[in-house]
Order: structure tokens, then C-alpha cells, then sequence
């Protein structure tokens, strides 16, 4: 009598998937680290002068800036981490740590960031545009922290995914930043005499801070709502 020799393979464990399903994490963490290695090299001396924005703006704006910026590089390289498949599923404590700096380093980048938001170069519409990104930072982060608590893991992901995407948003500003210009002042990019001051640069900075954090969140919506494909069947 013949018997069936066809057997059922076992189910990857979640985070096994092959490398190039997951192709997004290894150019964002390229991403990340070019960013961070040319903007934090410019505060780590503490000199107002070597700022990329100007700091003539009161006492509290440069203070709060490098925290922003100190605790904001610690927020986004813990953020690379949480967001790795494989770290999460081999090493879960090392992925519970790198949340727990996450939630400790966004705190204060988003206390920071709504100092720093008073003291706008484009006016009240890009104190309001900065504020909000503030404001929605720490509370999508804080209750993040509070669904972990209570073992609510669905929630948390979806909070935190939407806290990861606001706070990338400091790095996407410098791509829509670039488009803007170009489209405001498409002179910048090649006159240095024209800077900060000028008002097609503050429309292009107003545009740019509502539109880098604006435009991460829909995506983070997408990503959390959309609907997964079937897997297909592995014999």
C-alpha cells in the first residue's frame, strides 16, 4: 500500500524572512547615519556659530536646539533598531531595550522640539506647523509606552509606527526642504546670497515643515490599515 511521503514545512518564525522582503531597512539605516553624521558634528562643540539655522532667536532656542538635536540622534538610531524584523524576532531583549531608549530619548527630543518651535523663522504658520509635529510626537510615543504596558501589543505597534514616522520626519524635511526651494526659489540652490531672510526661503520652510511630518503620518496610516497579502501555502 502506498503511503503519502508529502510532509507540511514548518512555518518560518516571524522576522525570518528572506533579506530582500525586507529591502527599506538597510537603506534607512544608510540614511539615518548620513544624516546624523552631517548635522551632529556641527552642535557637538556647543558653538552657536557653526548652527545651521540662525540662534538669534532668545536665550532658551539654542539650548534647546542641541537637546533637540543630542537626544533626537539617539531617538532615531533606537528607532532603526525597533524597526529591523530580524532583531525583533532573535534578540527580544535587545529589541525591548532599543524601545525603552526610544521612549526616553523622544520625551525630551519632543519637549525640545515645541521650545524651539516658538521661535519659528517663517512666522506663525511654521510655529503652528512645529508645534503640532511636537505635540503629536510625544503623545503618540507616550501612549505607545502605556499599550506595552498594559500588553496591548496591537496597539502599541500602531502607535509606534506612528511615533517613528513623526519622528523621521526631521530627516525627510531636508528632502522636501530641497524640492521646495527649488520650486520657490529655484535660485538658491545656486546663489549663495540668497538665504535665510529671503521670503521665497521662508515659504519654502513653512511648506516643508508641514509637509515632512504631514506626509510621513498618511504613509504610517497606509502602512497600518492596509491589507496584508495571503501567504502562499508551503508544502
Amino acid at each position: 500500500m502506498a503511503t503519502d511521503t508529502t510532509t507540511t514545512a514548518p512555518a518560518r518564525p516571524p522576522g525570518t524572512v528572506s533579506w530582500w522582503r525586507r529591502p527599506w531597512i538597510a537603506p534607512l539605516a544608510i540614511v539615518t547615519a548620513v544624516f546624523l553624521a552631517t548635522a551632529l558634528p556641527r552642535y557637538v562643540g556647543l558653538d552657536p556659530a557653526r548652527s545651521l539655522v540662525p540662534t538669534d532667536r532668545g536665550p532658551a532656542f539654542y539650548p534647546a536646539l542641541v537637546t533637540h538635536i543630542f537626544t533626537g540622534s539617539v531617538m532615531l538610531s533606537a528607532a532603526v533598531l525597533q524597526l529591523w524584523p530580524w532583531l525583533r524576532a532573535h534578540h527580544p531583549r535587545v529589541h525591548r531595550w532599543s524601545g525603552r531608549v526610544y521612549v526616553a530619548s523622544a520625551i525630551p527630543t519632543s519637549i525640545a522640539a515645541l521650545v524651539v518651535a516658538q521661535f519659528p523663522s517663517g512666522g506663525v504658520a511654521q510655529q503652528v506647523a512645529n508645534t503640532f509635529l511636537g505635540v503629536l510626537l510625544l503623545t503618540f510615543t507616550l501612549l505607545g509606552y502605556r499599550a506595552v504596558r498594559q500588553r496591548r501589543f496591537a496597539d502599541h505597534r500602531e502607535w509606534m509606527v506612528r511615533s517613528t514616522a513623526l519622528a523621521f520626519s526631521i530627516v525627510t524635511n531636508r528632502f522636501w526642504s530641497t524640492v521646495l526651494i527649488a520650486a520657490y526659489a529655484p535660485g538658491a540652490l545656486t546663489d549663495p546670497d540668497i538665504g535665510f531672510g529671503s521670503p521665497e526661503i521662508e515659504g519654502a520652510a513653512v511648506a516643508s515643515a508641514w509637509v515632512s511630518w504631514i506626509v510621513n503620518l498618511m504613509f504610517a496610516e497606509w502602512w497600518i490599515h492596509r491589507k496584508p497579502k495571503r501567504r502562499s501555502r508551503v508544502r
